[in-house]
């Protein structure tokens, strides 16, 4: 996603766009350190196995897998605009509250400050790279 690589490197943060398509120029110019794994709709779960939160920011069906793989392999979740609805799933006021409660979480706190959606955090979204902090 061109914002989170964009906003990451605006904290001096290095990005990696984890790139569905074969070609490294595919990737923003955001993105430091662009890998091509021409997997297609595959690399999904490559960004969630690399992930210790999940940041979803609306979405279509790629973030719903994103969505669902991470609800399975029990990393972290936190929604920020998107639809989807699961216990499971931490949302966020705005993009503060989003890396804020990404971080409780990885820190073992998913009680916390961090409340779930209804009883009961790398960011996906439209957009092909992943920023990392």
């Amino acid at each position: 996603m061109e914002g989170a690589c964009k906003g990451a490197k605006a904290a001096g943060g290095t990005t990696i766009g984890i790139l569905p398509g074969t070609r490294p120029d595919d990737a923003n110019v955001y993105v430091d350190i662009p890998l091509a794994t021409g997997l297609s709709l595959a690399r999904n779960l490559l960004v969630v196995r690399s992930s210790q939160a999940l940041i979803a920011i609306q979405g279509g069906y790629g973030t719903l897998s994103e969505i669902a793989f991470s609800l399975q392999l029990q990393v972290p979740v936190i929604g920020l605009r998107t639809s989807y609805t699961d216990p499971q799933i931490y949302t966020a006021r705005d993009s503060a509250d989003a890396v804020e409660r990404a971080f409780a979480a990885i820190a073992g706190h998913p009680s916390g400050s961090v409340t779930r959606r209804g009883s009961t955090a790398n960011v996906t979204g439209k957009g092909r790279s992943h920023a990392h902090r």
